[in-house]
């Protein structure tokens, strides 16, 4: 089988590569691509940039996959909310050029896309875990442009495109940038321990309640996906999720509690977000019953993996 991997030089990129050969059979040989290559975690990257339609279309031709697992675009929403207009070319006309190569140049080639949980946005206000039924409703650029793309390629399903649109909820892991939230307050711990920073974490709102996987997990559920495409009807809509609320408070405790040092925390009125959901959580019944997909992680450990990274990151180790 050959796979495509685009935005293979992100987070969750690397991850997905040890999830293909770990549940793929066979013969197995795996592209991967980034639009700054230079950048990767790792050689081996080919350089692709997906607003570049041209661009697009030569490596499909090229390359004839069997599945592509679009991963490419912008991830953090802080960044989609301040450069909206890159956002919507990444994330939707992006989108758009990859399906449509497909669609031209290898018609039996699957696509996995890989959307957001965030697009139901305003739906998540009754509290009730979100499933595929849901109505879409999203409330800032991020979720907006994911959502656009998520129905762009329902539609291009039904006129012949192999596609499988996955809604990911919040994911967390080694190497993520400290645009998320686990990220973020494992770096400051991090830096604190290493002498780096002043022993104050400042913080936003932590009550609100989200659902928080590990990005291995939500790896191996791509995978599944590509090994099963071929017994998944076009279109096909799952929610990767946990299926538990977490309040943000917890993640923030838990790193605190693996801390070698004593941590102040303080809130501060510049992070907390006015769009702020109360709680959201997915219903994720679907994957588990046509992948026999489930997260194995235990949140604890995500926890440590990520201030064990950060740490590494500082240069301090994880005595």
């Amino acid at each position: 089988m050959r796979v495509l991997i685009t935005g293979a030089g992100g987070f969750v990129g690397p991850h997905v590569v040890t999830a293909l050969k770990q549940v793929c059979d066979g013969d197995l040989h795996i592209i991967s691509t980034s639009r700054r290559p230079d950048r990767g975690p790792s050689n081996g990257l080919e350089a692709l940039d997906i607003t570049d339609r041209d661009a697009v279309e030569r490596a499909i031709r090229r390359h004839r996959p069997d599945c592509v697992v679009h991963l490419a675009g912008v991830a953090a929403p802080a960044l989609a909310a301040r450069q909206p207009e890159i956002a919507w070319r990444v994330n939707v006309q992006g989108s758009l050029n990859v399906a449509s190569a497909i669609m031209k140049s290898a018609p039996d080639c699957w696509l996995i896309h890989a959307g957001s949980g965030l697009v139901y946005g305003d739906s998540a206000k009754g509290g009730h875990p979100l499933d595929q039924t849901t109505v879409l409703s999203p409330v800032d650029d991020y979720g907006v442009t994911k959502a656009s793309a998520d129905l762009a390629l329902g539609a291009m399903a039904r006129r012949g495109l192999k596609c499988v649109r996955l809604r990911p909820f919040n994911h967390a892991g080694p190497g993520q940038t400290e645009a998320f939230v686990v990220s973020a307050f494992a770096m400051q711990v991090a830096r604190i321990e290493a002498g780096l920073a002043e022993p104050v974490i400042r913080v936003g709102n932590l009550e609100a309640e989200r659902d928080f996987l590990d990005v291995r997990d939500v790896a191996i559920s791509y995978a599944l996906v590509a090994q099963k495409a071929g017994l998944l009807e076009t279109g096909t809509i799952l929610n990767i999720a946990s299926g538990k609320a977490r309040p943000i408070s917890d993640v923030l405790e838990g790193l605190l509690h693996l801390s070698k040092v004593s941590i102040k925390v303080e809130q501060d009125p510049a992070r907390m977000r006015a769009s702020d959901l109360p709680r959201i959580v997915g219903n994720a019944e679907r994957a588990q019953q046509l992948l026999g997909w489930k997260p194995h992680y235990l949140f604890e450990q995500t926890l440590a993996d990520v201030l064990a990274d950060c740490r590494a990151r500082t240069g301090t180790g994880a005595e």
